[in-house]
């Protein structure tokens, strides 16, 4: 049996009764007692805590290191102004996506977050920016918490009262009981809510304070995929890959005009020309949101059709569920782009074929501090 990692929480985790299972090479927790659906719906009306050392952080630094990470993203990393942060993607040859990640500028570095399952290739790949003098450093001594959710500001001020002034995607560090924290005001659920990379030694007591905190119930990660399927976010290796371009993954926007064809710096990633090309004539097939009538929930995997019966086959369900705060099932699928909202799909469960009505996304507003 394969050995999997465990995070610094994982008594912590055993001690709230977590269901813990196997998730990209980690023990991690699924639900607790509270259940899948209460965790969903306490996050969207409270505050929620997540564990998420499992995911890679990586430290660039070196002069010229916003420009050297734009051989490998096509963002605007030159433009990322100290104390703020940018969502990206790394790009293969073929203009498909390896992996999507944030990137905070912290002065006389960079700090990337990336994905668990994509971590050891990122940070292979970010390595060859190291022939360009820039130094690559996993970070492996720290912890990642997310707490997330509308009193998620209260919470985390009685700790570390800075946080209050911060905007959604800034970054700052803070003190806390002589630990430094570096605090990013963002998330992957749709609601206000902060991550803060803790020292190693000092997570568990940071996960307990905020756990003493009347609003502040732990949650796993049934109720993290259901909260960022409702915020109609993307999970890479299920909405998006390798042969997934990012217009295709409803990912254009994060391609700003200065990385696109005639801008200050076009092009120079990875697969540009193929992007880029996409990018101005437009996707031929983008992501789209479902949502089926009647209660069943269409998962992953599940046939989009353009007629009730016979027909042909438009794509294959990437996320699906049920949504708590929707009260419904929803999906998200990459469909012809003609498409239009309130066109109807069906989606063959079972042998049987269900209505669906394509549907813009998110299907639950998020609500950032702007």
């Amino acid at each position: 049996m394969a050995e999997f990692r465990r995070t610094t929480l994982y008594d912590l985790h055993l001690s709230r009764g977590a269901k813990m299972v196997p998730f990209a090479g980690w023990e991690m927790p699924v639900q607790y007692p509270m259940g899948v659906l209460n965790e969903h719906l306490h996050t969207r009306a409270h505050a929620g805590l997540f564990d998420v050392s499992h995911m890679g952080q990586v430290i660039l630094r070196g002069p010229g290191a916003a420009e050297a990470l734009e051989a490998l993203v096509p963002a605007d990393i030159l433009g990322l102004a100290q104390g703020r942060q940018r969502y990206g993607l790394f790009t293969n040859e073929a203009g498909g996506i390896l992996d999507d990640l944030m990137i905070a500028n912290k002065g006389d570095h960079l700090l990337l977050v990336v994905n668990a399952a994509c971590a050891e290739q990122d940070i292979a790949h970010l390595r060859q920016l190291e022939a360009r003098g820039i130094s690559v450093e996993p970070v492996t001594d720290r912890g990642l918490l997310a707490l997330q959710g509308p009193e998620a500001e209260a919470v985390l001020a009685r700790l570390v009262p800075g946080v209050a002034a911060m905007r959604f995607m800034d970054v700052a560090e803070f003190d806390w009981q002589g630990a430094t924290l570096w605090v990013s005001r963002s998330g992957y659920t749709g609601e206000d809510g902060f991550e803060i990379s803790v020292p190693e030694d000092r997570v568990v007591a940071l996960a307990e304070a905020l756990l003493a905190e009347p609003e502040v119930a732990p949650i796993g990660l049934g109720a993290r995929d259901s909260l960022r399927l409702e915020a109609g976010m993307p999970l890479y290796g299920h909405d998006m890959d390798g042969s997934t371009l990012p217009g295709e993954a409803g990912l254009g926007w994060s391609i700003p005009k200065a990385r696109r064809a005639g801008g200050a710096r076009a092009g120079g990633f990875p697969g540009a020309d193929a992007v880029l090309e996409e990018l101005a004539r437009g996707p031929a097939q983008s992501r789209m949101g479902l949502r089926p009538e009647g209660r069943a929930p269409i998962r992953e995997g599940v046939g989009i059709f353009d007629a009730a019966e016979g027909g042909a086959l438009l794509g294959k369900v990437c996320s699906g569920g049920f949504g708590p705060s929707v009260g419904g099932p929803i999906a998200m699928a990459i469909l012809p782009a003609r498409l239009a909202p309130g066109a109807t799909v069906w989606a063959e469960l079972r042998g049987r074929r269900l209505p669906a009505t394509i549907t813009p996304l998110p299907f639950h507003q998020p609500s950032y501090r702007r």
